[in-house]
């Protein structure tokens, strides 16, 4: 989705094996957006997976890899393919426009470039990116809560699981379920369960301070929050601070044998990704963990071993 810097600024990567293709675009374009350069398809990979930029300007005709090939590898990574990418050639004639449009692209460029058309094309495609982040992002909230729902939980651990298998840092997860909810809306309500919903969410949300953590309702009166970059250690440190914070909410539960306030339960897991295996079994990991706490007595956390997925 579109992400702007902190002053504002959207990210463009300008793809050109040229120097002075790319010092004409850098004069062009300094002034609206932060920019980043490569000079081959390679490091233009490297660097969209790395920076996630909003705006590709590719080249078509550069060594070992052609802006074509580029531009296939893009479409392909679930994490890049939203990014639009507008090709920049010297080429004018239509089948060689055919196969760039064919390929995902959403517009060309041509050289020599004239400063006006070429921010204004840019422009043009940034508004269109910015509406379908908007809409997208509607349609990753959870209706009730207005959290990220299940479908944007799954695209950010896969999203994370790529990353974390070209990093090799740890990723943990947690599975986090209302204990006794419901007997909760059988006493309260289901109006009241609702509430309880929304200020549990906002809870949990309060206490996830780094940018990268994601929160979501996987379904029900579950949530899931995936934590990159974390060891089991880091998690169980948060896990900690949400039992308290939840227990600190003093939220009345007439019908729960753990006492008479909203508690929770929580699954732990952690794992380094491996580029041949799939998220799954970090989720089925801490998916155990959580029936492990309700087994155990609910009100609780239990951790699994780093697992080596």
């Amino acid at each position: 989705m579109t992400s702007p810097d902190c002053d504002g600024k959207l990210m463009i990567l300008l793809v050109d094996d040229a120097p002075t293709n790319i010092q004409m675009l850098n004069e062009t374009l300094k002034d609206g957006y932060h920019l980043f350069f490569a000079t081959n398809g390679r490091d233009a990979l490297r660097i969209a997976a790395e920076s996630l930029p909003d705006l590709i300007l590719l080249d078509i005709i550069m060594p070992d890899m052609d802006g074509y090939e580029v531009c296939r590898t893009l479409k392909a990574d679930p994490v890049l393919r939203d990014i639009p990418i507008i090709f920049i050639t010297a080429m004018c004639m239509q089948e060689d426009e055919a196969i760039g449009l064919e390929l995902g692209a959403v517009d060309y460029i041509t050289k020599p470039f004239n400063p006006t058309i070429v921010r204004l094309r840019i422009r043009n495609q940034i508004e269109l990116k910015r509406q379908r982040d908007l809409l997208a992002r509607l349609s990753h909230l959870d209706g009730l809560t207005g959290i990220p729902n299940r479908r944007a939980l799954n695209e950010a651990l896969d999203r994370e699981w790529r990353r974390g298998s070209r990093s090799l840092k740890p990723l943990s997860l947690l599975m986090m379920d209302i204990d006794y909810f419901k007997a909760y809306n059988d006493s309260c309500g289901h109006l009241a369960g609702d509430d309880c919903l929304r200020t549990i969410a906002g809870c949990l949300k309060g206490q996830l301070s780094r940018a990268a953590d994601v929160l979501g309702r996987y379904g029900g009166e579950e949530f899931l929050a995936l934590l990159p970059e974390t060891d089991v250690e880091g998690a169980l440190t948060v896990a900690q601070d949400i039992l308290q914070a939840v227990e600190q909410l003093a939220l009345p539960h007439p019908a729960t044998p753990l006492g008479d306030r909203v508690t929770l339960s929580i699954g732990i897991a952690t794992a380094i990704a491996q580029r041949d295996q799939t998220i799954t079994c970090l989720q089925e990991a801490a998916d155990k963990a959580l029936y492990l706490a309700k087994q155990q007595g609910r009100n609780r956390i239990v951790a699994t071993p780093r697992l080596h997925c």
